[in-house]
C-alpha cells in the first residue's frame, strides 16, 4: 500500500521510523518532509501535501505527526476528501478506520513512545471500513456539508 507521510520538527523522527519501519514491511512509503530537521518549521505545508496527495491517489492512507497530533489533524481536515482521526489509543486507531474510513491518521509524537505511535499505524492500516450503512451514511452527511455548506437537517425529536 502507498502511504504518504507528513511532519513537523516535533515529528520528524518518528515519521523518519515509520517511513523505514512501513517499507520494511513491504509498503510504499512516501515522504511528504520535511526532509530536515528546523526547530522553525511550520506543519501546515507538509502535512497537507501528504493529505492532498492521499485525497488524490484511491486507495492510500496518510500519516500526520506533530508534537500532540492535533493541529495536524485539523490541517489535514482542511484538505477536500480527507478524513484524519488523532489516534491516542489502540482503540482511537482502529475506530478511526473501523467507523470513519479515515484515511489519515494523526499522531503526537510527543505523547507516545515510537513504539505505541508504530503499533498506532499498524491497527490503523490493517483494519478495514465496517462499510455499514449507519456509518456511510454519516460520512454521507459530512460530505454533502463540504460540498453545499448546508448543515445537514436535524433528527425528528420529542422534548
Amino acid at each position: 500500500m502507498r502511504i504518504y507521510l507528513g511532519s513537523d520538527h516535533a515529528g520528524y523522527d518518528l515519521k523518519n521510523h515509520l517511513v523505514t519501519w512501513l517499507t520494511a514491511a513491504g509498503h510504499e512509503a512516501v515522504d511528504c518532509g520535511p526532509h530536515t530537521l528546523d526547530p522553525q518549521d511550520d506543519y501546515p505545508p507538509y502535512v497537507m501535501l501528504a493529505a492532498s496527495k492521499t485525497a488524490a491517489d484511491p486507495d492510500t492512507l496518510g500519516i500526520v505527526i506533530g508534537g500532540s497530533g492535533n493541529g495536524e489533524a485539523i490541517a489535514a481536515n482542511k484538505v477536500d476528501g480527507i478524513r484524519a482521526a488523532l489516534a491516542w489509543s489502540e482503540e482511537t486507531a482502529r475506530l478511526g478506520r473501523l467507523h470513519n474510513n479515515a484515511n489519515v491518521i494523526s499522531i503526537g509524537a510527543r505523547m507516545h513512545t515510537e513504539a505505541e505511535a508504530t503499533h498506532f499505524v499498524e491497527l490503523f492500516i490493517t483494519t478495514p471500513f465496517t462499510n455499514e450503512e449507519r456509518h456511510n451514511r454519516r460520512i454521507q452527511l459530512m460530505t454533502d456539508y463540504e460540498k453545499t455548506g448546508e448543515l445537514p437537517p436535524l433528527p425528528n425529536t420529542t422534548s
